[in-house]
């Protein structure tokens, strides 16, 4: 193989091997077609697909049995270079079976893209067994494109960076290792998403949920599961302490008052390509944190009142809106379910973070809430409720209710005219760095943490604690404090402690 051939094909290989999210990648690609810059997202690949077929094309005339012929470290990078053609010249075909599957639940449908790029994959000499991995891989691959793309969008610094770390979360930070040893290993690496009320953490979970791998049968044609029932969730805060349990592990008949019935619990729902969210799990008692490390490390779980050992296949995510730092240190988080829960801890930002780094975020984000909520795309619409909450909401409005609050704004506006907001959210004055003591009651361990404090000895969650006890002192509720720091009443709750 030429110098020139194996140097395509080797930065080929390394554009495959990048995060699609990154932009390293869009450099790569770029690099690998000779672009001068990276431009648009995505928008060298047309060319550089042509470009792979042409050398493809030369190195099938090489002498004794083509690019198959060659040195093991060449035709590896000719075979790579040949599945990223093969991948991206099915992408639209892929994406049409997704969008279709989407909309329904039950049985896979027939996959007419699956079998079609096995074909493909065979007459180009692919075995069997290889080219089904290949179609479930690529399956996988574009799943999660779509749903991270798809359903986290912004342009701000964090958001970018969340969608860095949630395709990292799904393959690894190492394509290749994924590719090569981990692919049907990832159950045992769980993911907490955190972040505060509203901030998209619900989102953020789908698209690891429904981008799991999911084998290709071809005798079939069709993948093995559904994505849309491989992914379940649930919100641990809706049930009582005595039912949780119930929820998560199921029961047998008889097993407490009111049980009539076997019940099966979401933990025996969950197939072996399937992924559970777990929401609000910082808000969970010790008995069932330690029930579900057993579960994460023995893989084991019982019924309530049954003997039987069921076994979990799926992988965990989770997520919560405490500091569990906090509730860590006060005895409230175990650290050893903590540790084993968090495999990748992935902050979700909250939306007056994203609007600080990327003010136009706002259009962008009532864009796609106008065009669920009209059916279409409505510009026109949308500029409107922009305008309209510019007019209603005070300059430096801190949504807090983020993301979610956005959209029943939008809501408000589109049916009632305004919008004007939570108190918690609205400007107020600003209050001294340090309260004088002669504001609020005094104790003893309160002027020693005003001492330690004026004397920079309180590390920052001490001082943190501090400041928001004294505003909590003086002001009286945890909303009133909460509107002072621009922050969520739950978190101004958590940060007093009491």
């Amino acid at each position: 193989m030429s110098s020139q051939n194996r140097e395509f094909f080797s930065k080929v290989c390394n554009s495959a091997m990048l995060n699609p999210f990154s932009e390293e990648r869009l450099d790569s690609d770029a690099e690998a077609v000779g672009a001068t810059g990276a431009g648009p997202e995505f928008s060298h690949m047309p060319g550089l697909l042509d470009k792979i077929e042409r050398r493809l094309a030369e190195t099938e005339r090489l002498p004794h049995g083509g690019w198959r012929g060659l040195e093991a470290s060449d035709a590896e990078l000719v075979e790579g270079a040949l599945l990223f053609l093969v991948f991206h010249r099915h992408a639209n075909a892929l994406d049409e079976y997704i969008q279709a599957q989407s909309e329904r639940a039950g049985a896979p449908l027939p996959a007419e893209c699956g079998a079609a790029i096995f074909a493909d994959l065979r007459r180009r000499g692919f075995a069997v067994a290889r080219a089904e991995r290949c179609v479930a891989m690529f399956f996988q691959l574009r799943r999660a494109y779509r749903f991270i793309s798809s359903g986290l969008l912004g342009e701000s610094d964090s958001m970018r960076k969340l969608r860095v770390n949630l395709w990292n979360a799904i393959f690894t930070g190492n394509l290749r290792l994924y590719l090569d040893t981990l692919w049907n290993r990832m159950d045992d690496f769980s993911i907490l998403l955190l972040g505060e009320t509203g901030t998209g953490k619900g989102a953020a979970a789908t698209a690891i949920g429904r981008s799991n791998y999911i084998p290709f049968s071809s005798h079939r044609a069709a993948f093995t599961e559904n994505f849309n029932d491989a992914f379940l969730s649930i919100n641990l805060s809706e049930f009582s302490e005595s039912l949780i349990e119930s929820e998560l592990f199921g029961h047998v008949k008889g097993a407490f008052t009111g049980a009539i019935g076997d019940h099966e619990g979401i933990f025996a729902r969950c197939s072996r390509h399937g992924a559970i969210f777990l929401d609000e799990i910082g808000d969970v008692s010790e008995r069932i944190q330690i029930k579900l490390l057993q579960v994460l490390q023995q893989r084991l779980f019982s019924p309530v009142g049954g003997h039987a050992r069921l076994r979990f296949g799926g992988r965990l995510v989770a997520a919560t809106n405490q500091d569990l730092d906090r509730r860590r240190a006060e005895g409230k988080f175990r650290n050893d379910f903590y540790y084993r829960l968090s495999s990748s801890r992935i902050p979700v930002p909250s939306l007056r973070r994203r609007l600080a780094e990327n003010p136009g975020e706002l259009s962008l984000l009532l864009g796609e809430i106008v065009r669920r909520l009209a059916g279409a795309a409505n510009p026109s619409l949308a500029r409107a409720v922009e305008e309209r909450l510019t007019q209603d909401l005070p300059h430096g409005y801190c949504w807090p209710g983020n993301v979610r609050e956005l959209e029943q704004a939008a809501r408000s506006v589109i049916v009632t005219g305004h919008y004007h907001g939570e108190a918690l959210g609205r400007d107020v004055p600003s209050v001294p760095v340090v309260p004088s003591v002669a504001s609020a009651p005094s104790s003893a361990a309160d002027d020693d943490a005003t001492r330690r404090a004026l004397a920079g000895e309180l590390s920052l969650a001490e001082l943190e604690t501090w400041y928001c006890r004294r505003l909590h002192a003086r002001l009286g509720s945890y909303r009133d404090v909460a509107a002072r720091l621009g922050i969520d009443w739950r978190t101004a709750r958590r940060m007093i402690g009491n």
